[in-house]
């Protein structure tokens, strides 16, 4: 038996019971017994549809005569592919079989192997039940801090807001079934008449075979089957429709359809259409514009008002001139939807191209907080935190840093274009352009209506971009969350390099790493630099290093702004949260904060000298840390050992400092950080203090807005609330800031002070130009490994981490002098700048609460010895002890220690020892470049050699100040990493006590509701 032969009579016995007997609908026959009553239900079906074919004015037997006269009509190249191989002598007598009563000693037919098709094709038959309870993958709507849409999340293929049919208009249902299925509510899923139109309109007009699928057909189609073409298909598609038509209303089955359709503009469903093509909701629509999309269905692309609107034109006159017929709408609202424009807003030409980690992270939070399985199982609408602005500005300023800092390490290399666009513009270069109608098309008038046909108004022909232009585009770059413009190369060789913008523009390229390795039309990133003379660009290659940031709102611990990484293409693990890192500096803070609320003054000495720290417990190695430039500068203040970020004098604090043992110190420092939340558990073990235990960012930026909070932390969060259909899912319940009890609002506030000294001539001096309003600390792990700012302005607080991804287990260094002064600060600069101009306030840091300042008295002193003076000098906040300062200058450092280690002026190598600065400042705070300072002047500002970088903040133009940091930085501590010795050899025991023999010791902690990692987190 041929082939096609079987799987027509396959197909036909599928109709046959579906038409005829839905109730008792078989789906597995026996070859061997049930030939007999599988004939039986073949000729009930061709009685049906012969009566079909009579309504539909149809002659079934002359249309066999002709199909017989001329078959290439209907098995012929011309044919269906689905037809093509057909053997129409077997069509014939099967026919006459079937169709005729006769019983031909030589059918064709096998009732074996059309019931093994059968059988086969509906196997795995999917439930018509699971249409009835599915629930759409729908698209959720997040708005930003401001109320404005800002996102949505959506599967593949799922980018919709389900609306509940009663919630479409009833001339926009009218519009759909008059375009799609006009018998939609006379038939039980299957339009045999449908069927036989199809039928006879796919011997007319050859191609891609249109099937009669009625809108339960195309549901099924849509949500269930799939829509491969096949008789398989077919088959099971009729089934499944017809059972689901028992199942279900047709209201409800409409609804599906309304919903589940794609129309376009990447839009499934009618709401998310309306929305997508007029702005506006699926009940604002008009009769224009409820026609147009109706229209859509049968070909989104090839009738797409953007690429070819005349043909959208005549689609829309033609749903119109149904929608007349079937009274859906009045001959005069045809009449003027026909002369209407398309009234199509213009395409959203700005895809979503950032915040990606930020909403990664709101699912989260949904899960976790609000209890939803996915945040596109319905359509929902998500009020969060994120600062728009802000968080472009963010994603820029890290990917711009990132790429700054592999250019000036000579580290960046570039490893071929984004993409090319050589086919692209080669295609539309081939597409020459419709030439522009002499008159506007005419509608031809619908049957009844009298007059002339009405001319449609013809949109003005814009302006033909040239097809590089056009390429660029409608291409879709690979990495599309980069702040940096595609461009496409038009031209190389000896003249140079020029390249294209999406506005037509054309640049001047210098091509950096990628110098005589371009080729025309590739795709890259570009930098633009206005200057004198034509527009030039820089290249921007991918780096391979990796950052994160977060901005986080002081006062509530809302997240403003958060990119987990340098692209979410490249990597989706967002640094932010979900991984730990060695803090390395910003971590000293703790100590010093413990020091201070021990009672120990900002001024009080400490000796920048070697110290060795004996072993916790008294067995095992001790430990003798070292700065990072591997030397000393004697006694000098704990507020300078934090703003130049001494190793040795963090060490020291140990020593007496804080608690009477150096054991009983780190624990002080544990306790704080366990109550800050910072770990889960702190291991005791002395590289602790500088930063050598990893950390979550996230946590660290709660840590220091604690800091400019005066103790106070907020719970970061980015998700506020959640409703669907107007209605509360999820809100955030209020929460105050937890007051971190291990220490007081004076300590908090003296360390505040502290941490502005860092960025107005520390450590992270490149940010001097803003430190009145700026405090915070660099950080830098062992061998450059990691690269840290952390800072706070009274509103936000901002965390910049730079680095080498260790997945492989490979530390890799971001080089000698990679610090976080460096790398990591002029990105903050950079943060901080873009959240000033996005809404954020910009005021000074604020003096101590009413709380604090009753304990606290400022006095002025000598900032290089911390020796305090009758007048002018550095004003110091003091502790206030039963109303009086405790002076604690010399409670570390005797004062005749200090005077047995002043050089006799007799000495020949006693004169000018102040003058031998380090990198950081020497004994007495001089600077590179200067010798002694003036008391009344602590930072040489009134001086005419004064380094500019020490300016009075008020008089810098913050545009004076390298963005990037590209002058010298401050050096900072190096902290061991506890994995390994400095050797790089393994510890066994990187963490806790030195013993193998002992476990690390658990602290009891404040559990935060919001950590996402659970009630006992394990990294």
């Amino acid at each position: 038996m041929n082939a096609i032969l079987i799987k027509l009579f396959a197909t036909a016995l599928t109709l046959s019971q579906v038409t005829t007997r839905p109730d008792a609908m078989r789906t597995q026959f026996d070859p061997g017994k049930d030939g007999p009553e599988v004939v039986r239900i073949l000729r009930d079906g061709c009685a049906h549809m012969r009566k079909s074919f009579d309504i539909e004015d149809i002659n079934l037997d002359e249309l066999i005569s002709t199909a017989m006269e001329d078959p290439s009509a209907v098995a012929g190249d011309n044919a269906p592919k689905i037809l093509h191989g057909l053997d129409l002598s077997e069509l014939n007598t099967s026919y006459k079989q079937f169709c005729k009563g006769e019983n031909p000693a030589n059918s064709p037919f096998e009732p074996g192997a059309v019931i093994a098709f059968y059988n086969n094709a509906v196997k795995d038959l999917p439930s018509a039940e699971a249409l009835r309870d599915i629930k759409l993958a729908s698209a959720s709507v997040i708005l930003d801090a401001a109320g404005k849409p800002y996102s949505e999340t959506f599967e593949p293929n799922g980018r919709r807001l389900v609306v509940p049919i009663e919630g479409v208009p009833d001339l926009v249902q009218k519009a759909f079934v008059a375009a799609e299925d006009k018998r939609f509510y006379q038939h039980h899923g299957i339009d045999e008449r449908g069927v036989i139109r199809a039928f006879v309109g796919n011997l007319a007009s050859p191609g891609r075979p249109a099937g009669g699928s009625t809108i339960t057909q195309q549901v099924v189609k849509n949500l269930s089957v799939g829509d491969d073409v096949t008789y398989e298909r077919k088959i099971r598609e009729m089934i499944v429709a017809s059972r689901l038509e028992r199942l279900q209303t047709k209201p409800k089955i409409l609804g599906l359809y309304l919903n589940g359709i794609y129309l376009g503009r990447g839009a499934y469903g009618i709401e998310m259409a309306a929305r997508s093509w007029f702005g506006k909701s699926v009940g604002q629509l008009t009769v224009p514009e409820a026609a147009l999309l109706a229209g859509l269905p049968k070909g989104p692309n090839y009738y797409s008002p953007d690429k070819y609107p005349d043909r959208a034109r005549e689609r829309r006159a033609y749903v119109l001139t149904r929608m007349k017929e079937d009274g859906a709408i009045t001959e005069e609202q045809m009449n003027a939807a026909l002369r209407s424009d398309l009234g199509i807003k213009p395409p959203d030409t700005a895809r979503r191209d950032s915040g990606f980690y930020l909403v990664d992270h709101l699912a989260r939070e949904s899960r976790t907080f609000a209890g939803l399985e996915s945040l596109t199982n319905a359509s929902y609408t998500v009020h969060a935190t994120v600062n728009a602005g802000l968080q472009s500005a963010l994603e820029g300023a890290i990917q711009e840093g990132l790429s700054t800092y592999e250019r000036g390490t000579g580290r960046a290399r570039y490893e071929g274009p984004e993409l090319n666009l050589a086919e692209a513009v080669k295609r539309f270069e081939s597409a020459a352009p419709a030439p522009e109608p002499e008159a506007p098309p005419a509608v031809p008038q619908p049957k009844g209506v009298k007059g002339k046909a009405l001319p449609v108004p013809a949109a003005k022909a814009p302006a033909v971009k040239p097809a590089w232009q056009r390429a660029l585009e409608t291409a879709r770059a690979p990495l599309y969350d980069l702040r940096w413009p595609l461009a496409v190369v038009l031209q190389t060789g000896k003249n140079g390099i020029r390249v294209g913008l999406p506005d037509g523009r054309i640049a001047s390229l210098d091509p950096g790493p990628a110098r005589a390795k371009l080729q025309l039309y590739d795709a890259v990133r570009v930098r633009l630099r206005e200057g004198k003379g034509s527009l030039r660009a820089d290249l921007r290659v991918r780096p391979s290093v990796q950052g994160a940031a977060i901005v986080l709102e002081n006062r509530t611990g809302k997240i403003l702004a958060m990119t987990g990484g340098f692209s979410y293409p490249l990597s989706q693990l967002n640094r932010v949260t979900q991984t730990v890192r060695q803090p390395g500096s910003t971590l000293k803070p703790l100590t010093y904060l413990a020091a201070l609320n021990a009672g120990l003054q900002p001024n009080t000495l400490v000796m920048d000298a070697p110290v060795t720290l004996p072993p916790i417990g008294g067995i095992g190695a001790s430990w003798s840390p070292k700065n990072y430039d591997g030397g000393g500068a004697g006694a000098t203040t704990i507020r300078r050992g934090l703003e130049f970020s001494k190793n040795l004098v963090t060490a020291r604090l140990l020593e007496g400092g804080i608690a009477k043992s150096a054991p009983q110190s780190l624990q002080r420092v544990c306790d704080i950080a366990l109550e800050a939340q910072l770990y889960a558990e702190c291991e005791r073990y002395y590289p602790f203090v500088l930063g050598a235990q990893p950390v979550r960012m996230i946590d660290l930026a709660s840590f220091y807005a604690a800091i400019a909070n005066e103790g106070a932390r907020p719970s970061a969060y980015a998700l506020e609330s959640i409703e669907r259909d107007g209605k509360p899912v999820y809100t955030r319940p209020a929460k105050a800031p937890v007051r971190i009890g291990s220490a007081d609002r004076v300590a908090f506030y003296q360390l505040k002070t502290m941490l502005q000294g860092v960025t107005q001539h520390g450590t992270a001096a490149a940010l001097s130009g803003v430190s009145a309003y700026v405090a915070g600390k660099t950080g830098t792990s062992e061998n450059e490994n990691d690269a840290w700012f952390a800072g706070f302005s009274n509103e936000i607080t901002v965390v910049v981490w730079a680095g080498y991804d260790n997945a492989d287990g490979v530390r890799k260094t971001l080089g000698r002098g990679q610090t976080g002064g460096h790398v990591a600060v002029p990105i903050a600069r950079a943060i901080f700048q873009a959240a000033w101009a996005n809404g954020v306030p910009r005021t000074p840091l604020a003096p101590p609460s009413p709380e604090a300042k009753a304990y606290i008295a400022d006095l002025p002193i000598e900032p290089r010895s911390g020796q305090r003076v009758a007048g002018g000098g550095f004003i110091e906040h003091f502790r206030l002890k039963d109303g009086r300062v405790a002076d604690t200058q010399y409670a570390l450092v005797p004062r005749e220690t200090l005077y047995a280690m002043r050089p006799d002026s007799e000495d020949g190598d006693g004169a000018g020892a102040e003058d031998g600065a380090d990198v950081a400042g020497d004994i007495l705070g001089n600077l590179m470049g200067g010798g002694r300072r003036d008391s009344y002047d602590p930072f040489g500002r009134d001086r005419p050699d004064a380094d500019p970088r020490y300016a009075d903040p008020r008089s810098v133009d913050p545009r004076s100040v390298d963005p990037w940091g590209q002058r010298r930085d401050r050096r900072e501590g190096e902290n061991p990493w506890p994995g390994r010795d400095r050797y790089g050899q393994a510890n066994p025991s990187p963490f806790g006590s030195p013993f193998e023999d002992e476990q690390p010791r658990a602290r009891q902690r404040r559990r935060d509701p919001d950590y996402l990692f659970g009630e006992d987190p394990r990294y």
